[in-house]
């Protein structure tokens, strides 16, 4: 069974200053479909913003959006906890931090207790620890730390879920025939280099961060696909149906078409 992680931001699960229950849940329904076929762990972000919305304390410092992401993980987990419950699905909370990743021995315990918890058909939910962690407050709504857990934790594939629908070949805010660019096989250095604006007032990501992810899973050979987490229809075609009908698939140059993820006897690239 293949393994797959998905990455939903910050604004994908808000909407006007308080938390999408609407769209956690309809993202719950999703990951049970998904884990009739796959072995599916979850990167959440939105702790923060679900901290604002129970407390006054204004995001205008890492130290306040810290005290927000201890305020807002439990609040956060107890929304997914009712909805996957539905499906009789059970999560497990997860924090890491990117400095996990440099340690040999943090990385192979938290891989240990994540695959235990995939062979127990138990949903592993994880978040960046913002209490001893602030490199995703400041840089990446959790893109890179994403890309990481899909690395070392041997997943096939990475899905993130944004408010950004797709990759494409010119700014579509201000080009009105920008087109979503369906494959990406390299990125180029000096798109890396453009300062990692926000996607919105409830996200700290935006393109950049997930190019940088995109990126760090190329050189490692991994795929990840890039797709609107407020309209699922392209991801679950990409994952359920074996065809890309919207979305960016970046995959390495030296994989042929035929080992692309979606590989089957109707697979498309439309």
């Amino acid at each position: 069974m293949k393994r797959i992680v998905v990455k939903v931001g910050s604004h994908v699960l808000s909407d006007e200053n308080r938390i999408s229950e609407a769209r956690i849940a309809g993202l719950c329904e999703f990951l049970a479909e998904l884990a009739t076929r796959y072995e599916v762990a979850l990167v959440s972000s939105g702790a923060i913003n679900a901290g604002r919305i129970k407390s006054n304390i204004e995001k205008t410092s890492v130290i306040n959006r810290q005290m927000l992401a201890a305020i807002g993980q439990p609040h956060l987990m107890a929304i997914y906890e009712r909805e996957l419950a539905k499906f009789g699905i059970m999560g497990a909370q997860i924090l890491l931090t990117a400095s996990d990743f440099d340690s040999r021995k943090r990385t192979w315990h938290a891989k240990n207790v994540i695959c235990g918890l995939l062979e127990r058909g138990i949903l592993p939910i994880i978040n960046e620890n913002d209490a001893t962690g602030i490199a995703e407050i400041v840089f990446g709504d959790n893109d890179r730390l994403s890309a990481g857990v899909a690395h070392y934790f041997d997943a096939d594939l990475l899905v993130i879920l944004s408010d950004i629908d797709g990759y494409y070949d010119k700014n579509p805010g201000v080009y009105k025939d920008a087109k979503i660019r369906p494959l990406v096989c390299e990125i180029n250095p000096a798109e890396l280099e453009a300062p990692a604006d926000a996607g919105s007032a409830m996200g700290t990501g935006g393109i950049v961060t997930k190019l940088k992810a995109a990126d760090f899973l190329l050189q490692n050979d991994k795929q990840m696909f890039l797709a609107s987490g407020f309209d699922l229809s392209a991801a679950r075609d990409f994952l359920l149906n074996g065809k890309q009908t919207g979305g960016t698939l970046f995959r390495a140059t030296k994989r042929n078409l035929d080992e692309s993820f979606i590989t089957s006897e109707h697979a498309e690239l439309e």
